[in-house]
């Protein structure tokens, strides 16, 4: 495990190498450049499949702190998610968190004194770094999971909550995480799981045009929704059969039953901002737990772990202090090897 003071360097997500601080921008021997706004370097593109993601969080940046609602509910759920050994053990540790949002769990993890790096592809790493002020203990990129900017296998600890099943390719967002676990570190995530409720309800209709609306646009149709039906779930909430049809019906996200002591205010921001989230995300995967569990497998980790919990599956393993190679990793490793040497062929 990494165990030092000082942060992973920033590289180049194309090539791999150590990128020069010039200010306003990081630069690459190679010539890239990326800029650095507002203290946050960018490393992707401003517009992307997670605009509607920034825009949510930008506006909801409060919402679901524990600080904000005044109950340990993202607490609870990591630590549920790493387990009593990690949990324990997190001061210190650097640890990158993938998928920040405007600092849900950011906000748990500082607490616990770990040196955290939080990334995210949208422009909430912009409500992170407000919310959380960058220092020895914080800082804050916006990049992309499948072209992190750092050396493999540089943290102690990669945690990646309600984001997996976002990304294009599930699989290869698990291996792409997979690879800047350290020796003897972790990997934390959590993913929708199969289920067949999600496809009796309108809710899939209703994501299939919102999705292709401009972020500012979905936002104002989510709140035309949420304040028509969400009066109508409050009335139902404690009418079990009604509730049930109801849910079926509206589209709209609720949490009458789930968090009974929420106030109205709070019953409607967390209605609007999940309603929001489940509406247009551009991908929605879902995945069984034996599927989860065998591409962590494949990847070599120790002490896999995955169970139903949360928003569906959560699962972590660990590093082994040696290497482990299956016929999986050892056809990646060799087709990794062919790319940087410039050989065309695949691997299969």
């Amino acid at each position: 495990m990494t165990g030092s003071c000082a942060w992973p360097a920033w590289r180049c997500p194309e090539h791999n190498e150590p990128l020069k601080d010039c200010t306003a921008c990081l630069n690459c021997p190679e010539s890239h450049g990326f800029d650095i706004v507002r203290g946050i370097p960018r490393f992707v593109s401003k517009s992307n499949y997670a605009d509607h993601f920034g825009a949510q969080w930008n506006r909801f940046r409060l919402t679901q702190l524990d600080s904000h609602v005044g109950m340990p509910i993202a607490s609870k759920r990591l630590h549920r998610c790493l387990g009593d050994g990690l949990w324990s053990t997190l001061r210190g540790k650097q640890v990158l968190e993938c998928g920040c949002g405007a600092g849900r769990f950011t906000e748990v993890l500082l607490r616990r004194r770990a040196r955290v790096t939080s990334i995210d592809l949208s422009s909430a790493v912009d409500a992170n770094a407000d919310l959380f002020p960058q220092n020895e203990f914080h800082r804050v990129a916006q990049a992309d999971i499948a072209r992190l900017p750092f050396a493999p296998q540089s943290f102690d600890l990669v945690v990646c909550l309600g984001v997996v099943q976002h990304t294009p390719d599930p699989e290869k967002t698990i291996a792409d995480l997979y690879k800047h676990v350290a020796p003897g570190g972790s990997l934390v995530i959590d993913h929708y799981s199969l289920t067949l409720s999600w496809y009796l309800k309108t809710a899939p209709l209703f994501r299939a045009f919102m999705r292709r609306m401009k972020p500012q646009t979905a936002m104002r149709f989510t709140e035309r929704m949420v304040g028509t039906m969400l009066p109508l779930h409050k009335a139902v909430r404690n009418v079990p059969g009604v509730r049930s049809i109801v849910h079926r019906l509206s589209p709209v996200m609720c949490y009458y039953n789930s968090f009974p002591q929420f106030s109205d205010q709070m019953q409607y921001e967390w209605a609007l901002l999940d309603t929001h989230d489940t509406l247009t995300d551009r991908f929605k995967h879902s995945r069984d737990k034996a599927g989860i569990v065998r591409t962590l497998q494949s990847l070599g980790g120790e002490g896999v772990w995955c169970e139903y919990g949360g928003n569906g599956l959560e699962a972590r393993m660990m590093r082994p202090m040696t290497p482990v190679f299956t016929p999986s990793r050892e056809r990646a490793d060799v087709a990794a090897e062919h790319e940087h040497i410039g050989i065309g062929a695949s691997v299969r």
